[in-house]
């Protein structure tokens, strides 16, 4: 068994320009981490801060258990990731110093069976970075295409 990719934040590779990523543990409840099994979790809006020398992840959606009871989680509660001292440290450096955010990238499930996230520090797009990559993959993906219909002709 690997690692299973509960959800993918595609909005932050569009948006963002990531420049290192982390890996962090979540602390979750017990019906948090059967929904995330289940694969109902969102990272549209998400994004990480630290308050208090503490991480938090803030705007992650985990939707409700759909078999759990009056015990049930808050699908938009913050949620604390589990990270060392030093990489609290690093993180908040780097991200106060360079005018970078952490924004998870995505959410998966280990081997051991255990939730982590992946954070990646990430400096915002401007909107012509982003037409320039559009129109980049459009012609890469021309490109592919006329290489494919010439090797058809041979």
């Amino acid at each position: 068994m690997s690692e299973q990719t509960v959800t993918v934040n595609r909005r932050a590779r569009h948006e963002y320009a990531i420049e290192e990523t982390f890996e962090a543990g979540i602390a979750l409840t017990g019906t948090e981490i059967k929904s995330l099994r289940a694969g109902r979790a969102n990272l549209a809006d998400a994004y990480a801060r630290v308050e208090k020398g503490e991480a938090w992840l803030v705007g992650a959606h985990i939707a409700p258990y759909e078999a759990g009871n009056r015990y049930n989680h808050e699908p938009k509660r913050t949620r604390k990731l589990l990270l060392h001292r030093r990489q609290i440290d690093q993180l908040l450096g780097r991200a106060a110093a360079k005018g970078l955010t952490v924004i998870p990238l995505r959410i998966y499930i280990t081997e051991r069976g255990v939730a982590k996230v992946e954070l990646g520090l990430a400096r915002g797009k401007k909107q012509y970075d982003r037409r320039r990559e559009i129109a980049e993959r459009d012609a890469r993906r021309q490109l592919e295409r006329d290489l494919a219909e010439a090797h058809r002709r041979r």
